[in-house]
């Protein structure tokens, strides 16, 4: 016996991506009794034509393009992208040095993938961590000099699959569009997340929210730009 997902010939309906039509939810609701509970597919937003499209654009370029730099940053460096993020934000720090926190904060990490990471380069003795005195489990990761050559020298193979994979496709408008774009997006994403942190932590608790690490401002410069020899900074756009 089919269920009622299915039509008199067996087969599944699928609902259109875009969802019900607007004429078709505000019947559901002039028929509906205030007392009962909406109904979720009838409320849900669903994506035009033209917004459906953006979408899956973009979702092209969350997944294919990490994907890419990632292969590519292994193969010419020997160094998944999120290694090299670390040791590029280690890099920006005056004395090459910031807590385990910090730098999870900073690359949008948990503390435990940060520390299995921070644990493989350490072993290359890319950097070293160190662990403060008093209460609490709190420990620093320093960039060593070796760590340093390794970042500097990638870099410059990070700044070229930057360009071929996205900057220089796109004009200047194009580019403005984007920035504006990151910005929102990001704007968005923290919005949420402080108003998660503000709900799990009651006021007048004492206590400070737990802020989860991506809502914390990314490095500055992902595309490092540290220090060359005699302190010359190494071109950039």
């Amino acid at each position: 016996m089919a269920s009622t997902a299915d039509d008199t010939n067996g087969r599944r309906r699928r609902r259109p991506r875009s969802g019900p039509t607007s004429e078709a939810t505000a019947r559901a609701d002039e028929g509906s009794d205030p007392g009962e509970s909406t109904d979720p597919v009838a409320e849900t937003r669903w994506l035009n034509g033209d917004e459906l499209a953006a979408w899956l654009a973009n979702s092209a370029i969350m997944i294919s393009l990490p994907a890419a730099l990632d292969a590519r940053m292994q193969r010419e460096a020997q160094l998944t992208f999120f290694e090299y993020m670390v040791l590029s934000v280690l890099s920006e720090q005056p004395d090459r040095t910031m807590q385990m926190s910090a730098l999870a904060a900073r690359t949008a990490a948990s503390l435990s993938r940060l520390s299995h990471v921070v644990g493989r380069l350490e072993k290359r003795e890319l950097l070293a961590r160190k662990r403060i005195p008093g209460s609490g489990r709190r420990t620093t990761a320093t960039l060593t000099e070796a760590g340093y050559d390794v970042v500097v020298a990638a870099a410059p193979g990070h700044v070229t699959a930057v360009r071929e994979y996205l900057i220089d496709d796109l004009g200047p408008q194009e580019l403005a569009a984007l920035r504006r774009i990151g910005a929102a997006v990001d704007a968005a994403i923290k919005r949420e997340q402080s108003d998660a942190s503000s709900a799990a932590s009651p006021p007048g608790d004492g206590q400070s929210p737990a802020v989860h690490p991506a809502s914390q401002p990314p490095a500055d410069t992902l595309i490092v730009t540290p220090s060359g020899p005699a302190g010359q900074e190494p071109d950039q756009p």
